[in-house]
């Protein structure tokens, strides 16, 4: 009678601590996602930003093109070196 008692004590502890376990397993999963989420997150604003700074640079090259304080051959070299 009092080993039956001693098992189903046992066997109560160690299902209680199998939950705890798989909870924080879970947890951890969960969180690993969230970081890489907001990492793709972000460098795809930075990517972004970047693209809107060379956007930005070739309407001032194509301005000065227009102008005529650059020629076509410069606004080509400026623009490719830009664009590399």
């Amino acid at each position: 009678m009092l080993t039956t008692i001693i098992y189903i004590a046992v066997f109560v502890i160690l299902v209680f601590v199998l939950s705890i376990a798989v909870k924080a397993i879970t947890r951890g999963v969960e969180a690993k996602q969230i970081i890489k989420e907001d990492k793709n997150l972000e460098s795809s604003k930075i990517e972004n930003l970047q693209n809107v700074e060379v956007i930005n640079q070739i309407k001032e090259l194509k301005d000065l093109h227009d102008k005529g304080i650059l020629n076509e051959d410069e606004f080509k070299k400026a623009k490719e070196k830009i664009l590399k």
